[in-house]
C-alpha cells in the first residue's frame, strides 16, 4: 500500500481544500493520503469535506502543538 504526504501547514483556506484534493486526484484507488494540517478551520473542514466527496478518513492524530495528521485513502 502506497502512503503519500501532503503538508499544507502553511496554507490558508480555502487553499488547505484545493491542495488536498489535487493530490488525493492523483491517487490510485486504494492508496493513502496523510495531510498535515493546523488545527482550526482546516481540520473541521478537509475531513468533513473529503468524507463529503466519497473519500475514507481513515484517522486524524495529534501531532504537535497545532498541528494534526489526516489520513485519508481513496
Amino acid at each position: 500500500m502506497t502512503i503519500h504526504k501532503l503538508d499544507i501547514t502553511k496554507e490558508h483556506c480555502p487553499m488547505t481544500f484545493v491542495k488536498t484534493k489535487l493530490e488525493m486526484s492523483k491517487l490510485k484507488e486504494g492508496e493513502i493520503l496523510e495531510v498535515l494540517l493546523k488545527e482550526g478551520e482546516p481540520l473541521e473542514n478537509i475531513p468533513k469535506s473529503l468524507k463529503e466527496q466519497g473519500f475514507e478518513v481513515l484517522g486524524i492524530s495529534h501531532i504537535e502543538s497545532d498541528v494534526y495528521k489526516v489520513q485519508i485513502k481513496k
